[in-house]
């Protein structure tokens, strides 16, 4: 399966599959947006939406780095740095 992306206001959020391993974390922060698929990795819930902070703050609690946060404004990757 290949690594899903999505927008969500100004951020463009992807997880990259072969990364996760299923700490769940991301989903303890922002539920709205993660959730785990029959392997045990992150996807995104259908109508993902959340506050931008929290967005990050859960691409940041992924213990392998996973989640990629791209600011589409400045094109700018804010997380993993």
């Amino acid at each position: 399966m290949e690594d899903k992306e999505i927008q969500i206001g100004k951020y463009k959020v992807k997880v990259l599959r072969e990364s996760c391993i299923g700490a769940a974390s991301c989903i303890a922060v922002s539920p709205s947006v993660f959730k785990l698929d029959g392997d045990n990795k992150a996807v995104f819930v259908d109508g993902a939406n959340d506050e931008p902070d929290n967005i990050v703050m859960a691409a940041q609690s992924c213990p392998t780095k996973a989640i990629v946060v791209i600011d589409t404004e400045t094109g700018k990757q804010v997380w993993p740095e």
